[in-house]
């Protein structure tokens, strides 16, 4: 499975000698299918699909469908994991000269 990298916020924040800034970065992967495929008789079953592989090409509508199981990639469970990284640097406008 392909994981997709997806950038939320920059920030930056101008100090008198040094400039923080920080950048989030969510990593968003699909786990286990969760549809219902008896639904419509009334009971509970799930197809046992572990991981969303994408049957195309990103930027496709091939890549929206699991090459496994045949779901939409809606019905598989989302995990998102949020990163941010901070950084201070120091301008080279204000080394004192």
């Amino acid at each position: 499975m392909r994981k997709r990298q997806v950038v939320v916020r920059r920030s930056e924040e101008p100090a008198r000698s040094s400039a923080n800034s920080s950048l989030t970065v969510r990593n968003v992967r699909y786990g286990e299918c969760q549809k219902n495929h008896a639904a419509g008789v009334g009971g509970y079953a799930v197809d046992g699909c572990r991981e969303f592989m994408a049957s195309g090409e990103e930027g496709t509508s091939a890549a929206l469908t699991c090459a496994a199981c045949g779901c939409h990639r809606n019905f598989h469970r989302r995990e998102v994991e949020t990163t941010e990284v901070v950084c201070e640097c120091s301008s080279p406008s204000s080394n004192g000269a």
